[in-house]
C-alpha cells in the first residue's frame, strides 16, 4: 500500500525525522490560508499522487509549455495561481504513463535553501536477509540511471536487526553521503529514526529523494515515499487509514476484497492463472505470440468457485480485454472447480470476448468435461503453447 507524500512525511515527523511544514489542501480556494500558515517567502507547491517524477511531469490539459506538478512560489498569489492551474487537471510522469493521473490534492511546503541533495532509501536486502540502507550522493536523480551509469556512486548498508543502527552504521551511512559537521550530527538522530519508522510500521519502502544539505548544515526530507507490506497492515490501523482509493485502480480494489492477487496492465489478454510462476510464464508466452498481458492474475493455489468467479468478473470489466487466457495446473486447486467458477461467471456477465481455457492436474477431465458440456463457447487447449497460439489467432481472427 502506498501512501502520498504529505502522510509520508508526517508519519516520519512522528519518529523524529525532520521535515519542513506544509498543509495539505484539496481545493485552491485553501490555497491562500494554507501559505499564510507558513513562514515564507518561498513556498513549494506539489501535486500529491502516487508516482514519482512528478517534478518533470505535465498536465495533459495545460500544454507542453505548462510548468510540472512541483513549483515553486515567491508569494502567496504565485501558491493560489498554481494550485487553480494544478487541480482537478491530469498529471503525466514517467510513472504514471500515458493516462496520467488527476491531482485531487495539493502539498503547500515551506521553502528551503538547498546546499547538496543526497539520496536515501530504505529496503528489505534479501540477498543478505535485512533491511538496509541504500544511499548516494547523486540526490534528486533518477536512481535507476544512477545505478547504471555510475553504480559506484550507490552504497548499500545492511543492518544487523540484532544490534539495530549502531555507530559503526552511521559512520558509513555518513561516510557515503560525504556528511560534515550539523550534517553529521543530524546523522546519529536520523537514520536510527528511518530504522526504527521502517520496522514498527512495516514498510517495504522508505526512499527519501532528496534527502537535502541545507544551507545552514543541517539535513532535512525534502521528498518521502512510503509503500507498506500489505500482508502487515492488519497490524496498523494508522496506516489503513491513509489509504486513498483514488489513487488505486478500481479492479485491484475489488481483487484485494478476494486476496485475489491482482495487477491491471496494459495488454489486450486477460489472464487467469493460478500460482505467480505460472502466471508469469503465461505472460511471457503472450508477448512471445506478438500480444501483450493485460493482467497479472494469480488466483491462487485453494481458491474456491467464487473466488475464480470473482476473478473472472474483475476481467472482463476492463474494456481493454479483446481475449481471455485461463491457465490452472491442478494441485491443490481441483480443474472442476476452476471449471465450475469459469462457467458461473460467464452465465453471470455474459462472454463477448474469445476464452480460452487449458486445464491440467487433479480433476482434470472432470473439469474439461463440465467445460465441454457448458454450452458456451470455451475454446479448451491441450498445453500452455496451444494455448496462447489459440487466444492470439482468436483475436486476429
Amino acid at each position: 500500500m502506498n501512501i502520498h507524500e504529505y502522510q509520508a512525511k508526517a508519519l516520519l515527523k512522528g519518529f523524529g525525522a525532520p521535515v519542513a511544514q506544509g498543509v495539505a489542501i484539496h481545493s485552491a480556494d485553501e490555497a491562500a490560508a494554507a501559505a499564510k500558515q507558513l513562514p515564507g517567502p518561498l513556498y513549494v507547491v506539489k501535486s500529491q499522487i502516487h508516482a514519482g517524477g512528478r517534478g518533470k511531469g505535465k498536465f495533459k490539459e495545460l500544454g507542453p509549455d505548462a510548468k510540472g506538478g512541483v513549483r515553486l512560489a515567491k508569494s502567496i498569489d504565485e501558491v493560489v495561481a498554481h494550485a487553480k492551474d494544478m487541480l482537478g487537471n491530469t498529471l503525466v510522469t514517467a510513472q504514471t504513463g500515458e493516462a496520467g493521473k488527476q491531482v485531487n490534492r495539493l502539498y503547500i511546503e515551506d521553502g528551503a535553501d538547498i546546499a547538496r541533495e543526497l539520496y536515501c532509501s530504505l529496503l528489505v536486502d534479501r540477498s543478505v536477509g535485512r533491511v538496509a540502507f541504500v544511499v548516494s550522493t547523486e540526490g534528486g536523480m533518477d536512481i535507476e540511471a544512477v545505478a547504471h551509469d555510475t553504480p559506484e556512486k550507490i552504497h548499500t548498508i545492511a543492518i544487523d536487526p540484532e544490534a539495530g543502527v549502531t555507530a559503526d552504521d552511521i559512520a558509513k551511512i555518513s561516510a557515503a553521503l560525504a556528511l560534515e559537521g550539523a550534517a553529521a550530527e543530524d546523522a546519529k538522530s536520523l537514520f536510527p529514526a528511518l530504522y526504527k519508522a521502517f520496522n514498527e510500521k512495516d514498510m517495504a519502502l522508505l526512499e527519501i529523494n532528496p534527502l537535502i544539505v541545507m544551507t545552514n548544515g543541517h539535513l532535512r526530507v525534502l521528498d518521502a515515499k512510503v509503500s507498506f507490506d500489505g500482508n502487515a497492515l492488519f497490524r496498523h490501523d494508522d496506516v489503513k487509514a491513509l489509504r486513498d482509493e483514488t489513487e488505486e485502480d478500481a479492479k485491484e480494489i475489488e481483487a484485494s476484497k478476494w486476496d485475489l492477487a491482482y495487477v491491471a496492465l496494459d495488454g489486450n489478454i486477460g489472464c487467469m492463472v493460478n500460482g505467480a510462476g505460472l502466471a508469469m510464464a503465461t505472460m511471457d508466452i503472450i508477448k512471445l505470440y506478438g500480444k501483450e498481458p493485460a493482467n497479472f492474475c494469480d488466483v491462487g493455489g485453494g481458491a474456491g468457485k467464487e473466488k475464480v468467479a470473482a476473478a473472472f468478473k474483475i476481467i472482463t470489466a476492463d474494456p481493454k480485454v479483446e481475449g481471455i487466457l485461463v491457465n490452472i495446473f491442478g494441485g491443490i486447486m481441483k480443474c472442476d472447480v476452476i471449471a465450475e467458477g469459469v462457467i458461473a461467471a460467464v452465465k453471470e456477465v455474459g462472454l463477448k470476448v474469445p476464452l480460452v481455457v487449458r486445464l491440467e492436474g487433479t480433476n482434470v477431465e472432470l473439469g474439461k468435461k463440465i467445460l465441454n458440456e457448458s454450452g458456451l463457447a470455451i475454446t479448451a487447449a491441450d498445453d500452455l503453447d496451444d494455448a496462447a497460439k489459440k487466444i492470439v489467432a482468436a483475436i486476429n481472427g
